[in-house]
């Protein structure tokens, strides 16, 4: 069943984040921290707006899957870097900036998969990307591949879009890896249509509306 976020799911949310990060399969052997994925993908959504975060219960009550998202993401950007920045930065600093009066000692760009994610996970702007304004809330969705290719997916989605409708939300996006290719045939299926974005690094951006 499809069910509302419990705060006691927390720790399979960041369970199901690492285990379908790798282009739908699992990332733990890419990354030294297995938290460090839930800690920017998944745990600021259900920390900051609860009300958009469902899961999929195996019937057991246990998440095997979620969706989870923001109505705006602009104030969410504000609220990750007010709130949720300060929560985690203990654990993983802000990347030392570089000295300009000393190039011998800038600090190199990130390199590893972790400190690639601890560079983004300080820079909450790069979600406002101009062309989504149309789009205003976003989302994240995961399932582990046990529980795929059931209508799981559907039902999580159909869940999180009404919940933006009837919050008055005119449209979402999301933005997919696009190596990802096994993905977009689900987004297709549910209306999801793609958004141009000028440099969209890594990621092709779907959208829709929410009703």
């Amino acid at each position: 069943m499809i069910r509302p976020y419990r705060p006691t799911d927390l720790p399979a949310l960041y369970d199901i984040c690492v285990r379908t990060a790798q282009e739908g399969e699992d990332a733990r052997p890419f990354y030294r921290d297995h938290e460090l994925l839930g800690t920017l993908f998944a745990a600021p959504y259900a920390r900051l707006e609860p009300e958009l975060t469902f899961v999929k219960d195996d019937g057991r009550g246990n998440a095997v899957g979620y969706i989870l998202g923001t109505a705006d993401t602009s104030t969410f950007v504000k609220r990750f870097r007010g709130e949720w920045l300060p929560e985690v930065a203990g654990r993983y600093p802000t990347p030392a900036d570089p000295a300009p009066a000393d190039p011998a000692a800038a600090t190199p760009a990130p390199a590893t998969p972790d400190e690639i994610m601890v560079d983004l996970l300080h820079r909450p702007e790069r979600m406002l990307v101009p062309e989504l304004a149309p789009y205003p809330a976003h989302l994240h969705i995961d399932l582990l591949p046990d529980h795929q290719g059931a209508g799981h997916g559907r039902a999580l989605m159909e869940t999180f879009l009404a919940a933006l409708a009837t919050a008055g939300v005119p449209a979402v996006h999301l933005g997919m890896v696009t190596a990802n290719v096994r993905a977009r045939p689900f987004y297709d299926r549910l209306g999801f249509h793609e958004i141009a974005v000028a440099d969209p690094g890594p990621l092709t951006y779907l959208g829709r509306a929410t009703s």
